[in-house]
């Protein structure tokens, strides 16, 4: 099983599951796995933040299961537990929503079924212990008349339904929803492919970063030979090879040096800008860049990383892109930072966000994020695209995209 979890985080289908504390969501994530990986009691409120398990589903594939915590906590901790959940809301792409037996739908479950319409999630409604008091035809008919959509009456604790539901599952489950290419869709069988991969004080010791290994994954997938090559080996690869290569990927942070070694008639972009096609709107995040020329000093600019790693003494996002945008405004940017799950709800006052490749983050989690951007019309715009804007090379890294 160990392969199985190696999938990417960010190219799961995300299956969160929802309801109000004790409707057994617990034991229901304990059932569909047929593992003992979330912990159930009779106590109300035993999960207290999101509990996320990789996993496989057949015919699925590789799915995120999250546990949230109750949508009906209280008190002043409930209140933050139920911001986790809303959290968790924004990735999901099908949503489990749980009412307990016997109980009639609440404002909770009502709230719920408009926020995720809202989102454009697919929602399967079940009503769980029917072990313990078995609901009648009438009314499950009636839920599933109020609610406008098939209700499923289940037991976590026998299996009773569980193949019905997870019939639907597969069937609403969007599994073409991250199945966009990285790079495939831009070269040839036979092509070459070469990645510029900067050797620095932020690349992991022994390792390479996820979007490199999705490159290079995704050419041997389209029969593309990859090579790859440090920033001073460039030159000495271009030189080695007898046709040129379809497509130079280099590091965002190295498009000013890769750019004046690479002729123009090679194509070159970068892995950023590569993730930035196939985890959001790329358009709109081009379109976003233009902002870049309207900043003045003193603008209010957020950037989100969507992972938490640790600060570099020359750090992309803490250090390296403020200090272009310091130079290409004149001077300096009210800047924040936000990482990894967190996204302010309320962008009002800033001027620009800047997102990161949004590696770790799955597509419906970065199109939203775009959303509440454009709801707030506050441009966005991602690493990679700013970078290539701010070093004047936009045009010509957009290129490949435009075959």
């Amino acid at each position: 099983m160990a392969g199985l979890n190696q999938t990417p985080k960010g190219n799961r289908i995300f299956i969160g599951i929802f309801g109000k504390r004790n409707a057994g969501k617990s034991s229901f994530i304990n059932r569909l796995t047929k593992q003992d990986i979330a912990l159930v009691s009779n106590i109300a409120g035993t999960t207290t933040d999101p509990v996320y398990k990789a996993m496989e589903i057949l015919p699925l594939g590789p799915v995120m299961i999250i546990d949230t915590a109750g949508i009906d906590d209280v008190g002043d901790l409930g209140k933050l537990r139920i911001g986790k959940t809303k959290e968790v809301m924004s990735k999901t792409d099908v949503a489990v929503i749980l009412l307990e037996a016997g109980q009639p739908v609440s404002d909770f479950e009502r709230s719920l079924l408009k926020d995720f319409k809202e989102l454009g999630t697919q929602v399967i409604f079940a009503v769980n212990k029917v072990d313990e008091k078995a609901p009648d035809l009438q009314q499950i008919n009636r839920i599933s008349e109020e609610i406008g959509l098939p209700v499923f009456p289940i037991s976590a604790k026998t299996g009773e339904g569980f193949n019905e539901l997870r019939e639907e599952l597969i069937k609403v489950a969007p599994r073409a929803f991250e199945d966009i290419p990285f790079l495939r869709d831009l070269v040839n069988p036979g092509d070459v492919v070469l990645f510029c991969v900067p050797i620095d004080t932020a690349a992991p010791k022994g390792r390479l970063i996820l979007p490199q290994v999705q490159a290079i994954r995704d050419c041997l997938d389209a029969g593309v030979v990859a090579m790859v090559a440090k920033v001073d080996e460039i030159q000495k690869q271009l030189d080695n090879l007898k046709t040129p290569p379809a497509l130079v990927v280099t590091d965002s942070q190295v498009f000013k040096e890769v750019n004046a070694i690479v002729p123009d008639s090679i194509r070159l972009t970068s892995f950023s800008i590569l993730m930035a096609r196939q985890k959001g709107n790329l358009d709109e995040l081009v379109r976003g860049a233009e902002a870049i020329e309207s900043l003045r000093p003193g603008d209010k600019v957020l950037i989100a990383e969507a992972c938490t790693h640790q600060c570099q003494a020359d750090d992309i996002g803490r250090v390296k892109i403020p200090r272009w945008l310091k130079q290409k405004v004149g001077g300096d940017l009210d800047i924040e930072w936000y990482t990894g799950d967190s996204f302010p709800s309320d962008l009002s006052g800033y001027k620009l966000v800047i997102h990161c490749g949004a590696c770790m983050i799955n597509r419906r989690a970065m199109l939203y994020r775009q959303k509440v951007s454009k709801e707030y019309s506050v441009p966005m715009v991602n690493y990679g695209v700013a970078i290539a804007y701010l070093h004047g090379i936009l045009g010509r890294v957009l290129s490949p995209f435009h075959r």
